[in-house]
């Protein structure tokens, strides 16, 4: 891998991350499209541009924080399903899931319910004043929902706006719920990855490591802001189409 994919890769990761369409299966299609096999180099690569578009959604996010303890339990209450069923089909997720075409069966599928549950929220007023009000039950739930994006090209910021929108929030709060969820969920999948992955490289790979990290943490800021300026004035039904495009685009090349 040269530096030009690993710009590619990092454009595509920060780009998507925090969209309802994919990162991790844009990522595993960009990889096949460019003949990238997956070594030990790669693994943490992706891991490691991962943590970059962390890292610039809890800067973005960092003042909420700082409000008080209710949106730290929320968040814990959500994220408790996915620690606990992540843990536990890790592995067979990594073996048998990660290919092209789950990816675009997923895109496929998850465009249709975008554009279905985009109809939903299109007037909504929404029950709760704010996010750290949010009912642990639905919090609860939004964290269940969001298990669904361990299935490749589900989409983790996808899954947990549907599962926002359908314990009535309104588009704009179920998308900034899903942003600050990604905080936890996304450390603990990375951390875990790392301590899973053996880190032994060279000065260039550690050159495209380090290339890769500013590369997503730019793009993934960038992408958040406009991101959040379209669902509201457009809502998710475009992100839809874009889905079932691609999904089919690239179920068509890679079969």
């Amino acid at each position: 891998m040269g530096i030009t994919e690993t710009i590619i890769l990092a454009l595509i990761e920060g780009l998507t991350e925090f969209l309802p369409v994919s990162s991790t299966g844009h990522m595993i299609l960009a990889a096949a499209a460019m003949n990238i096999h997956e070594d030990e180099f790669v693994k943490t690569f992706e891991i490691v541009i991962q943590l970059g578009a962390i890292l610039a959604i809890a800067l973005m996010y960092s003042q909420r924080f700082f409000k008080g303890i209710q949106i730290y339990i929320k968040l814990i209450v959500a994220f408790i399903p996915t620690a606990i069923i992540g843990f536990l089909a890790y592995d067979f997720i990594k073996a048998y899931l990660f290919n092209p075409v789950v990816v675009s069966v997923s895109l496929i599928v998850g465009g249709v319910v975008l554009i279905w549950i985009d109809k939903k929220v299109v007037n909504r007023v929404t029950e709760v004043d704010t996010l750290e009000n949010i009912p642990l039950k639905n919090a609860f739930f939004i964290g269940l929902v969001q298990c669904l994006s361990m299935i490749p090209g589900t989409s983790r910021a996808a899954a947990t706006i549907i599962g926002g929108v359908f314990n009535k929030l309104d588009k704009k709060q179920a998308t900034e719920f899903s942003f600050l969820l990604a905080i936890p969920t996304m450390f603990a999948a990375t951390g875990y990855d790392l301590l899973k992955t053996p880190i032994n490289f060279t000065n260039d790979e550690i050159t495209m490591l380090i290339i890769g990290l500013v590369v997503a943490f730019i793009s993934a800021w960038f992408a958040v802001k406009i991101f959040l300026k379209l669902v509201e004035n457009y809502g998710f039904k475009y992100f839809g189409y874009y889905r079932i495009i691609i999904g089919i685009l690239f179920l068509l090349i890679m079969t």
